[in-house]
């Protein structure tokens, strides 16, 4: 039993381009029927498009025009290929010639990329004031480089106590030298501020940009305040 155009049909051999897995039909030059896939139910792909007119474009993103679903149907089918719906709030339709295995499986992994690196993508902190001992400085510098290697940002903040607020160049100073150490590994989003008692610089990792792995103590035995 396989399903046509909203219908059941009774055959008595498998649907065409059925690949044996249970919601897992392919089509060549045929229907789709209903996947497994989630996505699928959001895409209307050959004899469930419904709009009257559609834009279609080939698999290699060639303009065909605009033209009724049943020619572009008629298309894809000689070519063994699958029309689907990528635009359908456009005016008229975006339809594509296309594999629709390969299309939804595309758009699943794009989909799951982008979750992944929403989700991977943090704002980190790592403190200083301005008489951080040189160890601790080394320290904090090499978490920031693994941070930023990691793919997050750095708030790098300097805090200022007392009568250091009478002193604010001891601590831009070591901001500025921070910021010059470790400019292979990242780049300033936000140039150093103050805010309060704090002098803040955003940083983000660079693109494309191999991170070198920090030397000295571990990042794990630094201390975040002094």
């Amino acid at each position: 039993m396989w399903v046509r155009g909203g219908s059941w049909v009774i055959d008595s051999g498998p649907a065409p381009g059925f690949t044996g897995k249970a919601g897992a039909y392919h089509s060549r030059g045929g229907f789709i029927a209903e996947r497994s896939f989630r996505q699928s139910d959001r895409i209307r792909v050959n004899e469930r498009i419904r709009a009257r007119e559609i834009r279609v474009i080939d698999e290699e993103g060639g303009q065909l025009g605009v033209m009724q679903p049943f020619e572009a149907m008629k298309l894809a089918r000689e070519r063994g290929l699958d029309l689907v719906e990528i635009s359908p709030t456009a005016d008229p339709p975006v339809c594509k010639i296309t594999d629709y295995g390969k299309y939804l499986y595309q758009a699943n992994k794009k989909a799951h990329e982008q979750r992944k690196s929403s989700r991977g993508s943090q704002l980190k902190e790592v403190k200083f004031r301005p008489a951080t001992a040189e160890h601790d400085y080394q320290v904090r510098k090499n978490q920031i480089i693994r941070f930023l290697g990691e793919g997050h940002k750095v708030r790098a903040m300097i805090f200022h106590r007392g009568r250091e607020m009478a002193h604010q160049e001891v601590g831009r100073a070591k901001m500025n030298r921070l910021l010059m150490e470790i400019g292979d590994q990242g780049q300033i989003e936000t140039m150093p501020r103050m805010e309060g008692n704090v002098l803040v610089a955003l940083l983000a990792p660079k693109k494309g940009v191999a991170v070198a792995k920090p030397t000295g103590q571990p990042a794990s035995s630094a201390q975040q305040s002094q």
